[in-house]
């Protein structure tokens, strides 16, 4: 946890712009070289396909999903029983939509595992490089990768449940609960973007979760643009492959920082 103190307000607004800064330096880091915006983009053209795919079955067949979910309103009314369907298939794609930045960039990074631990290679490599490292290899990336996921996207439904119902609330649910929607799913995406570098230093998903808690508006700074960006359509293409390099340099920073301290 980032500790408190009088200087603390300036400390999280300095920690916050320096973020924001690794972000800009990951997309220079990418488009300084040809062969790294390939090499990146190429799983992301990937994912694309099979999200967008995704994203057309869900909507042809939105309906039976909905009518299957709502099986035990058969014997409500006919009135209610539609009502519940819209609200269960509104719900569906609401949940999610919120969902799809986070599930993008989890497939995205198991299937370009191998890509990604090339680009983090050359980013630490350019940053003194890392004494020992561990390679991750596509089996054992897709595995961490897996895991990570499955806990980031458990974590975001419970979120993204209470988030969604508090969007209803007059005002509350058309300012607050936005923003508190891009900074959770904004951390979430950090943890997930930082993953290579820990992993090639033979950390666990629960030793990267803690450092990252230290340094948290650091994390937002850097995850919340790229998180927002990525809402916009096809932009993922670019700024994934960009994200990860400037995951791979907190990641650096940090785990120097903490190396150094011990």
């Amino acid at each position: 946890m980032e500790p408190a103190g009088n200087d603390y307000p300036a400390r999280v607004i300095k920690d916050f712009g320096a973020g924001a800064a690794l972000l800009l330096r990951g997309f220079r880091l990418v488009f300084s070289s040809p062969r790294r915006v390939l090499v990146g983009a190429l799983p992301a053209v990937i994912t694309a396909v099979l999200m967008i795919t995704g994203w057309v079955l869900l909507f042809v067949h939105i309906d039976a999903i909905a009518d299957w979910l709502t099986g035990f309103t058969d014997s409500w009314s006919e009135t209610w029983h539609k009502i519940a369907e819209v609200v269960v298939g509104i719900s569906v794609i609401a949940l999610t939509l919120g969902l799809s930045v986070l599930l993008f960039t989890a497939i995205t990074l198991m299937i370009g595992g191998p890509f990604y631990e090339y680009i983090a290679e050359e980013v630490e490599d350019e940053l003194g490089g890392v004494h020992e490292a561990e390679q991750v290899g596509w089996w054992r990336g897709f595995v961490v990768g897996l895991r990570g996921t499955v806990l980031l996207v458990g974590v975001s439904v419970l979120f993204a449940v209470p988030l969604f119902f508090c969007g209803f609330i007059p005002v509350v649910g058309q300012t607050a609960v936005p923003v508190l929607a891009a900074l959770v799913n904004g951390y979430l995406l950090g943890i997930e973007l930082t993953g290579i570098p820990f992993t090639r230093r033979g950390k666990s998903f629960k030793e990267r979760r803690k450092l990252l808690a230290t340094r948290r508006s650091m994390v937002l700074g850097f995850a919340v643009p790229a998180y927002l960006l990525c809402l916009i359509p096809l932009a993922a293409l670019v700024v994934i492959p960009a994200a990860m390099a400037g995951g791979t340099v907190l990641a650096h920073r940090l785990l120097t920082a903490e190396r150094a301290a011990a």
